[in-house]
Protein backbone atom coordinates (compact mmCIF):
# COMPACT_ATOMS: atom_id res chain seq x y z
CA UNK A 1 0.00 0.00 0.00
CA UNK A 2 1.43 3.40 -1.10
CA UNK A 3 0.03 6.93 -0.39
CA UNK A 4 1.60 9.37 -3.18
CA UNK A 5 2.35 12.39 -1.91
CA UNK A 6 2.72 17.04 -2.79
CA UNK A 7 3.36 19.12 -0.75
CA UNK A 8 3.47 22.90 -1.49
CA UNK A 9 5.39 25.26 0.72
CA UNK A 10 4.57 29.08 2.01
CA UNK A 11 9.10 29.69 0.65
CA UNK A 12 9.47 30.57 4.31
CA UNK A 13 13.87 29.98 4.98
CA UNK A 14 14.57 26.48 5.49
CA UNK A 15 13.33 24.47 8.19
CA UNK A 16 10.79 27.64 9.19
CA UNK A 17 8.81 26.46 5.82
CA UNK A 18 4.28 25.91 6.36
CA UNK A 19 2.46 23.54 4.14
CA UNK A 20 0.13 25.81 2.28
CA UNK A 21 -1.37 22.78 -0.03
CA UNK A 22 -1.03 19.26 0.40
CA UNK A 23 -2.32 16.40 -1.65
CA UNK A 24 -2.40 12.19 -0.86
CA UNK A 25 -3.17 9.74 -3.18
CA UNK A 26 -3.80 6.01 -1.62
CA UNK A 27 -2.72 3.73 -3.81
CA UNK A 28 -3.18 0.03 -3.40
CA UNK A 29 -1.01 -1.26 -6.30
CA UNK A 30 -3.72 -1.56 -8.76
CA UNK A 31 -6.19 1.62 -8.30
CA UNK A 32 -6.17 4.37 -5.87
CA UNK A 33 -8.75 3.59 -3.12
CA UNK A 34 -8.41 7.02 -0.96
CA UNK A 35 -7.36 11.14 -1.51
CA UNK A 36 -6.87 13.66 0.58
CA UNK A 37 -6.61 17.47 -0.92
CA UNK A 38 -6.54 20.62 0.75
CA UNK A 39 -4.68 24.29 1.18
CA UNK A 40 -3.35 24.64 4.50
CA UNK A 41 -3.62 27.85 6.29
CA UNK A 42 0.54 28.37 7.10
CA UNK A 43 -0.77 31.47 9.82
CA UNK A 44 2.40 33.18 8.01
CA UNK A 45 3.33 34.87 4.99
CA UNK A 46 3.63 33.41 1.30
CA UNK A 47 6.79 34.78 -0.58
CA UNK A 48 6.00 36.59 -3.64
CA UNK A 49 7.93 33.57 -5.90
CA UNK A 50 5.64 31.06 -4.32
CA UNK A 51 2.70 32.81 -5.09
CA UNK A 52 3.55 33.25 -8.59
CA UNK A 53 4.83 29.58 -8.60
CA UNK A 54 1.68 27.96 -7.10
CA UNK A 55 -0.56 31.12 -7.92
CA UNK A 56 -1.96 29.96 -4.33
CA UNK A 57 -2.74 33.59 -2.65
CA UNK A 58 -2.94 34.82 0.94
CA UNK A 59 -6.39 35.14 0.74
CA UNK A 60 -7.18 31.73 -0.55
CA UNK A 61 -5.32 29.79 2.80
CA UNK A 62 -6.97 32.51 5.23
CA UNK A 63 -9.85 30.08 5.37
CA UNK A 64 -8.33 26.81 5.21
CA UNK A 65 -8.06 24.49 7.63
CA UNK A 66 -4.70 25.39 9.77
CA UNK A 67 -2.51 21.93 9.99
CA UNK A 68 -3.39 21.17 13.15
CA UNK A 69 -6.98 20.47 11.68
CA UNK A 70 -6.06 18.13 8.99
CA UNK A 71 -3.23 15.92 10.99
CA UNK A 72 -5.51 13.36 11.75
CA UNK A 73 -6.49 12.63 8.53
CA UNK A 74 -2.82 12.87 7.18
CA UNK A 75 -2.32 9.69 10.04
CA UNK A 76 -4.78 8.07 8.60
CA UNK A 77 -4.43 8.16 5.26
CA UNK A 78 -0.79 7.23 5.31
CA UNK A 79 -1.11 4.86 8.08
CA UNK A 80 0.33 1.05 6.99
CA UNK A 81 2.00 2.57 3.89
CA UNK A 82 5.06 3.93 1.91
CA UNK A 83 5.25 7.45 1.09
CA UNK A 84 6.32 7.99 -2.32
CA UNK A 85 7.11 11.38 -3.92
CA UNK A 86 9.40 13.04 -6.20
CA UNK A 87 11.88 14.46 -4.15
CA UNK A 88 10.50 12.57 -1.26
CA UNK A 89 13.00 14.15 1.54
CA UNK A 90 11.36 17.57 1.22
CA UNK A 91 7.97 16.37 1.44
CA UNK A 92 8.27 13.88 3.93
CA UNK A 93 10.84 16.97 6.14
CA UNK A 94 7.90 19.10 5.83
CA UNK A 95 5.45 16.36 7.46
CA UNK A 96 8.05 16.07 10.02
CA UNK A 97 8.56 19.17 10.96
CA UNK A 98 4.38 20.43 11.22
CA UNK A 99 3.77 17.44 13.45
CA UNK A 100 7.06 18.28 15.55
CA UNK A 101 5.57 21.47 16.49
CA UNK A 102 2.12 19.87 17.65
CA UNK A 103 4.93 17.55 19.79
CA UNK A 104 4.94 14.35 17.75
CA UNK A 105 7.37 12.32 15.81
CA UNK A 106 5.78 11.33 12.35
CA UNK A 107 7.26 8.20 10.71
CA UNK A 108 7.27 6.22 7.65
CA UNK A 109 9.50 4.57 5.22
CA UNK A 110 9.42 6.42 2.04
CA UNK A 111 10.11 5.55 -1.71
CA UNK A 112 11.39 8.66 -3.93
CA UNK A 113 10.68 8.33 -7.58
CA UNK A 114 13.51 10.60 -8.44
CA UNK A 115 16.50 7.80 -8.03
CA UNK A 116 14.53 5.58 -9.23
CA UNK A 117 13.81 6.64 -12.27
CA UNK A 118 17.26 7.11 -13.04
CA UNK A 119 17.84 3.67 -12.51
CA UNK A 120 14.74 2.54 -14.66
CA UNK A 121 14.94 5.61 -17.42
CA UNK A 122 18.83 5.99 -17.54
CA UNK A 123 18.24 7.90 -20.80
CA UNK A 124 15.75 10.68 -19.90
CA UNK A 125 17.64 14.15 -20.66
CA UNK A 126 15.73 15.64 -17.01
CA UNK A 127 14.07 14.34 -13.89
CA UNK A 128 12.62 17.85 -13.54
CA UNK A 129 9.09 15.83 -12.61
CA UNK A 130 7.60 18.47 -14.96
CA UNK A 131 10.10 17.88 -17.76
CA UNK A 132 9.79 14.06 -17.13
CA UNK A 133 6.50 13.28 -16.93
CA UNK A 134 6.07 15.15 -20.34
CA UNK A 135 9.05 13.13 -22.07
CA UNK A 136 7.14 10.03 -20.92
CA UNK A 137 3.40 11.22 -22.07
CA UNK A 138 2.09 11.45 -18.39
CA UNK A 139 -0.60 14.12 -18.40
CA UNK A 140 0.54 17.28 -16.05
CA UNK A 141 -2.66 19.14 -14.89
CA UNK A 142 -1.92 21.97 -12.24
CA UNK A 143 1.69 21.85 -12.80
CA UNK A 144 3.31 23.21 -8.56
CA UNK A 145 -0.26 22.73 -7.27
CA UNK A 146 0.07 19.71 -5.04
CA UNK A 147 -3.20 17.48 -6.48
CA UNK A 148 -1.63 18.28 -10.29
CA UNK A 149 1.98 17.06 -9.06
CA UNK A 150 0.51 13.97 -6.94
CA UNK A 151 -1.32 12.86 -9.47
CA UNK A 152 1.52 12.79 -12.13
CA UNK A 153 4.14 11.37 -9.50
CA UNK A 154 1.43 8.53 -9.41
CA UNK A 155 1.39 8.11 -13.03
CA UNK A 156 4.93 7.77 -13.07
CA UNK A 157 5.02 5.59 -10.62
CA UNK A 158 2.76 3.31 -12.14
CA UNK A 159 4.99 3.15 -15.00
CA UNK A 160 7.87 3.18 -12.97
CA UNK A 161 6.82 -0.48 -11.46
CA UNK A 162 5.76 -1.90 -14.70
CA UNK A 163 9.28 -0.99 -15.63
CA UNK A 164 10.68 -2.83 -12.80
CA UNK A 165 8.80 -6.30 -13.99
CA UNK A 166 10.08 -8.15 -10.20
CA UNK A 167 9.77 -5.42 -8.44
CA UNK A 168 14.08 -5.90 -7.66
CA UNK A 169 14.87 -2.28 -7.59
CA UNK A 170 11.98 -0.74 -5.41
CA UNK A 171 13.17 -3.35 -3.01
CA UNK A 172 16.29 -2.54 -3.57
CA UNK A 173 15.88 0.74 -3.19
CA UNK A 174 13.63 0.21 0.13
CA UNK A 175 16.43 -1.39 1.34
CA UNK A 176 19.22 0.57 0.84
CA UNK A 177 17.12 3.59 2.29
CA UNK A 178 16.45 1.67 5.54
CA UNK A 179 19.33 -0.14 6.10
CA UNK A 180 21.01 -0.25 9.52
CA UNK A 181 24.05 1.63 7.92
CA UNK A 182 26.21 4.68 9.27
CA UNK A 183 25.25 6.51 6.77
CA UNK A 184 21.43 6.08 7.31
CA UNK A 185 22.20 7.18 11.07
CA UNK A 186 23.62 9.83 10.43
CA UNK A 187 20.68 11.35 8.33
CA UNK A 188 17.86 9.46 10.92
CA UNK A 189 19.24 11.24 13.79
CA UNK A 190 20.31 14.83 12.56
CA UNK A 191 17.37 15.32 9.47
CA UNK A 192 15.55 17.63 11.71
CA UNK A 193 17.68 19.14 13.82
CA UNK A 194 17.79 23.14 13.46
CA UNK A 195 20.70 25.10 12.50
CA UNK A 196 19.90 27.10 15.82
CA UNK A 197 21.51 27.59 19.33
CA UNK A 198 21.27 25.16 21.28
CA UNK A 199 22.24 22.19 24.06
CA UNK A 200 22.51 19.11 22.13
CA UNK A 201 22.13 15.56 23.82
CA UNK A 202 23.57 12.26 22.63
CA UNK A 203 21.82 9.12 24.40
CA UNK A 204 23.09 5.95 24.19
CA UNK A 205 19.74 2.93 23.43
CA UNK A 206 19.12 3.01 27.40
CA UNK A 207 18.48 6.79 27.13
CA UNK A 208 21.86 7.95 28.81
CA UNK A 209 23.05 10.93 28.00
CA UNK A 210 26.77 9.98 27.15
CA UNK A 211 27.60 14.02 25.90
CA UNK A 212 26.06 17.34 26.45
CA UNK A 213 27.05 20.92 25.60
CA UNK A 214 25.87 24.31 24.10
CA UNK A 215 26.33 24.91 20.94
CA UNK A 216 25.82 27.57 18.23
CA UNK A 217 24.47 25.27 15.32
CA UNK A 218 22.43 21.90 16.65
CA UNK A 219 22.65 20.54 12.92
CA UNK A 220 26.66 21.71 11.48
CA UNK A 221 27.60 19.96 15.21
CA UNK A 222 26.08 16.81 15.30
CA UNK A 223 26.88 15.93 11.27
CA UNK A 224 30.77 17.36 12.32
CA UNK A 225 30.47 14.99 15.16
CA UNK A 226 29.69 12.12 13.11
CA UNK A 227 32.20 13.01 10.45
CA UNK A 228 34.97 13.31 12.36
CA UNK A 229 38.06 11.01 12.73
CA UNK A 230 39.07 12.27 15.62
CA UNK A 231 39.55 9.64 18.20
CA UNK A 232 37.88 11.62 21.20
CA UNK A 233 34.48 11.01 18.82
CA UNK A 234 34.96 7.58 18.39
CA UNK A 235 32.85 6.11 21.28
CA UNK A 236 30.03 8.77 20.98
CA UNK A 237 29.78 7.82 17.23
CA UNK A 238 29.39 3.62 18.08
CA UNK A 239 26.92 4.33 21.01
CA UNK A 240 24.72 7.26 19.93
CA UNK A 241 21.28 6.35 19.32
CA UNK A 242 19.45 9.44 20.00
CA UNK A 243 19.42 12.86 19.61
CA UNK A 244 17.70 15.52 21.49
CA UNK A 245 17.91 19.46 21.81
CA UNK A 246 17.07 22.00 23.63
CA UNK A 247 16.92 25.43 21.57
CA UNK A 248 18.28 28.44 23.72
CA UNK A 249 17.67 31.64 22.35
CA UNK A 250 20.16 34.51 22.23
CA UNK A 251 23.70 34.06 24.04
CA UNK A 252 22.70 35.41 27.21
CA UNK A 253 19.43 33.14 27.29
CA UNK A 254 21.97 30.51 26.36
CA UNK A 255 24.21 31.42 29.05
CA UNK A 256 21.48 31.40 31.43
CA UNK A 257 19.93 28.29 30.49
CA UNK A 258 23.53 26.50 30.51
CA UNK A 259 24.35 27.79 33.56
CA UNK A 260 21.35 26.37 35.55
CA UNK A 261 22.25 22.78 34.47
CA UNK A 262 25.86 23.26 35.41
CA UNK A 263 27.16 22.63 31.53
CA UNK A 264 28.35 26.01 31.27
CA UNK A 265 32.19 26.20 30.43
CA UNK A 266 34.47 29.31 30.76
CA UNK A 267 34.92 31.29 27.43
CA UNK A 268 38.18 32.87 26.34
CA UNK A 269 37.68 36.02 25.47
CA UNK A 270 41.13 36.93 23.26
CA UNK A 271 39.48 40.25 21.33
CA UNK A 272 38.18 43.50 22.01
CA UNK A 273 36.74 46.39 20.69
CA UNK A 274 38.53 49.35 21.02
CA UNK A 275 37.79 53.23 20.08
CA UNK A 276 40.99 55.56 18.86
CA UNK A 277 40.94 59.00 16.67
CA UNK A 278 37.29 58.62 15.66
CA UNK A 279 37.44 54.80 14.57
CA UNK A 280 36.57 51.66 15.85
CA UNK A 281 38.75 48.66 15.46
CA UNK A 282 38.94 45.25 16.96
CA UNK A 283 41.97 43.84 18.11
CA UNK A 284 43.93 41.27 20.21
CA UNK A 285 43.34 42.15 24.09
CA UNK A 286 47.00 41.26 24.80
CA UNK A 287 48.22 44.18 22.10
CA UNK A 288 46.43 46.95 23.71
CA UNK A 289 48.62 47.29 27.07
CA UNK A 290 46.99 50.39 28.25
CA UNK A 291 43.53 50.66 26.88
CA UNK A 292 40.27 48.42 28.09
CA UNK A 293 38.25 47.21 25.66
CA UNK A 294 34.57 48.40 25.64
CA UNK A 295 33.30 44.62 24.55
CA UNK A 296 34.81 41.60 24.43
CA UNK A 297 34.40 38.86 21.91
CA UNK A 298 35.55 35.20 21.53
CA UNK A 299 37.04 35.95 17.74
CA UNK A 300 38.54 38.49 15.37
CA UNK A 301 35.37 38.07 13.24
CA UNK A 302 32.68 38.85 15.89
CA UNK A 303 34.88 41.51 16.89
CA UNK A 304 34.55 42.81 12.76
CA UNK A 305 31.10 42.16 12.86
CA UNK A 306 30.24 44.62 15.82
CA UNK A 307 32.69 46.96 14.14
CA UNK A 308 30.62 46.73 10.95
CA UNK A 309 27.47 47.35 13.43
CA UNK A 310 28.31 50.08 14.85
CA UNK A 311 29.67 51.91 11.87
CA UNK A 312 26.39 51.18 9.97
CA UNK A 313 24.55 53.40 12.95
CA UNK A 314 25.64 57.11 12.98
CA UNK A 315 24.55 58.01 16.36
CA UNK A 316 27.38 55.65 17.48
CA UNK A 317 29.85 57.32 15.87
CA UNK A 318 30.04 59.18 19.06
CA UNK A 319 31.61 56.92 21.52
CA UNK A 320 30.43 58.59 24.29
CA UNK A 321 27.05 57.45 22.76
CA UNK A 322 27.99 54.34 22.41
CA UNK A 323 28.71 53.89 26.23
CA UNK A 324 25.44 54.92 27.21
CA UNK A 325 23.95 52.27 24.91
CA UNK A 326 25.79 49.54 26.08
CA UNK A 327 25.90 50.95 29.90
CA UNK A 328 23.48 48.83 32.26
CA UNK A 329 21.19 50.88 34.78
CA UNK A 330 21.29 51.07 38.13
CA UNK A 331 17.46 51.05 38.34
CA UNK A 332 15.19 48.44 38.56
CA UNK A 333 14.20 47.09 35.53
CA UNK A 334 12.41 44.23 33.10
CA UNK A 335 14.54 43.11 30.07
CA UNK A 336 12.43 41.83 27.46
CA UNK A 337 13.72 39.63 24.36
CA UNK A 338 12.26 37.09 22.16
CA UNK A 339 12.36 33.47 23.53
CA UNK A 340 13.61 30.20 22.62
CA UNK A 341 10.74 29.30 20.39
CA UNK A 342 7.83 30.93 18.11
CA UNK A 343 5.49 32.67 20.09
CA UNK A 344 7.92 33.05 23.06
CA UNK A 345 9.18 35.46 25.15
CA UNK A 346 11.84 36.00 28.26
CA UNK A 347 12.57 38.35 30.31
CA UNK A 348 15.38 39.14 32.62
CA UNK A 349 14.62 40.79 36.08
CA UNK A 350 17.35 43.35 37.55
CA UNK A 351 16.99 45.07 40.64
CA UNK A 352 19.39 48.20 40.98
CA UNK A 353 21.45 47.15 38.11
CA UNK A 354 21.95 43.52 39.23
CA UNK A 355 20.19 40.86 37.53
CA UNK A 356 18.35 38.62 40.13
CA UNK A 357 15.82 36.12 37.45
CA UNK A 358 14.63 35.38 34.45
CA UNK A 359 11.85 33.74 33.18
CA UNK A 360 9.51 32.92 30.19
CA UNK A 361 6.18 33.97 28.91
CA UNK A 362 3.72 33.54 25.86
CA UNK A 363 2.93 36.38 23.87
CA UNK A 364 -0.44 36.35 24.51
CA UNK A 365 0.21 37.02 28.61
CA UNK A 366 0.50 40.49 30.22
CA UNK A 367 3.12 40.77 32.79
CA UNK A 368 1.34 43.57 34.94
CA UNK A 369 2.09 43.13 38.15
CA UNK A 370 5.12 41.76 40.51
CA UNK A 371 3.21 38.86 41.94
CA UNK A 372 3.00 37.74 37.97
CA UNK A 373 6.28 38.25 37.52
CA UNK A 374 6.95 35.82 40.87
CA UNK A 375 5.11 33.03 39.49
CA UNK A 376 7.56 32.74 36.22
CA UNK A 377 10.97 33.98 37.39
CA UNK A 378 13.53 31.68 38.52
CA UNK A 379 15.96 33.04 40.15
CA UNK A 380 19.86 33.03 39.55
CA UNK A 381 21.94 31.37 42.14
CA UNK A 382 25.41 31.75 40.59
CA UNK A 383 27.45 34.74 39.75
CA UNK A 384 26.60 36.58 36.52
CA UNK A 385 29.46 38.73 36.51
CA UNK A 386 30.74 36.80 32.81
CA UNK A 387 27.12 37.75 32.01
CA UNK A 388 27.87 41.41 31.43
CA UNK A 389 29.59 41.32 28.48
CA UNK A 390 26.88 39.69 26.64
CA UNK A 391 24.13 42.22 28.26
CA UNK A 392 25.99 44.78 26.88
CA UNK A 393 26.25 42.82 23.57
CA UNK A 394 22.49 42.27 23.45
CA UNK A 395 22.31 46.48 24.13
CA UNK A 396 24.27 47.33 20.92
CA UNK A 397 22.32 45.00 19.03
CA UNK A 398 19.18 46.13 20.29
CA UNK A 399 18.02 42.81 21.57
CA UNK A 400 15.73 43.77 24.82
CA UNK A 401 12.62 46.16 25.40
CA UNK A 402 13.50 47.37 28.98
CA UNK A 403 10.72 48.59 30.68
CA UNK A 404 10.32 49.92 34.47
CA UNK A 405 9.23 46.94 37.01
CA UNK A 406 5.66 46.67 37.47
CA UNK A 407 5.03 48.57 40.83
CA UNK A 408 2.88 46.25 43.01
Amino acid sequence: MYSVIDIESNGAPFRKESIIEIAVYKYDGHRIVDQFISLVNPESDITPFVQKLTKISPKMVRTAPKFHEIAKRVVEITENTTLVGHNIEFDYRMLRQEFKRLGYDFKINTIDTIPLAKKLIPMAESYNLGKLVKSLGIPLVDQHRASGDAKATLELFKLLMIKDKDSEIIQQHHDEVNAKTYLNKIRDLTQDLPAEKGILYFQDKDGKIIFSDFVEDLNKFAKSVFNSKSKRWKTIQEEVEQIHYELTGNDVLAKLLMKTKGLRKKESLLFGLYHKNDNYFADKISNQKIEKPLLKFKSFTQGSKAVSFINSNPELKDVNNLKKRITISKKDELWISTGRVLGEKYFLLFEKGKLKSYGFYELYTQIESLQKLSSLKIDIDFPTADLQNDLKLGLLRGDFEIVPLPVK
